[in-house]
């Protein structure tokens, strides 16, 4: 086998890391504080990479590297995804919502036509889905805010 990318943890850390392990929000998180704890026991990135159900052994390399390098600035949550990441939202809620309101409301009974018209009026394409879900998170937050 290659060489081992060694890690060594203090009592604090190893137990912070465990504590993630176990009631970490994201399944993403608590498979990268897995892969400290396997990787400070000495264990093999291939190894590691078949326990934790990761193809690629250069991403768990990569957060190990990322964990000794950062720990002392950012601590454990060096290991969340950083904010951003992911699919932006078609439709911004502070930015569109008036005139969303405006065109549901014109087009109530046919929410087909209203979004052709949003479609336009936005130089967007996004699905009656998308809408329908739009929809959906704003009446959701009025009433809880009742």
């Amino acid at each position: 086998m290659g060489r081992k990318l060694a890690i060594t943890l203090s009592d604090a850390q190893r137990s912070e890391l465990e504590k993630g392990y176990r009631n970490g929000k994201s399944h993403a998180f608590r498979q990268r504080c897995q892969m400290i704890l396997l990787k400070a026991e000495g264990r093999f990135s291939k190894e590691i990479a078949k326990i934790v159900g990761i193809k690629s052994q250069k991403q768990i390399n990569s957060w190990v590297k990322r964990y000794k390098e950062k720990y002392a600035e950012e601590g454990i949550h060096i290991l969340h995804n950083e904010p951003g990441q992911g699919r932006k939202q078609i439709l911004d809620r502070r930015q569109e919502e008036t005139l969303i309101r405006q065109r549901v409301k014109q087009e109530r009974q046919r929410l087909s036509k209203a979004k052709d018209l949003l479609e336009s009026d936005l130089n967007k394409k996004f699905s009656l889905m998308t809408l329908k879900r739009f929809l959906k998170n704003l009446s959701a937050d009025s009433n809880a805010s009742d």
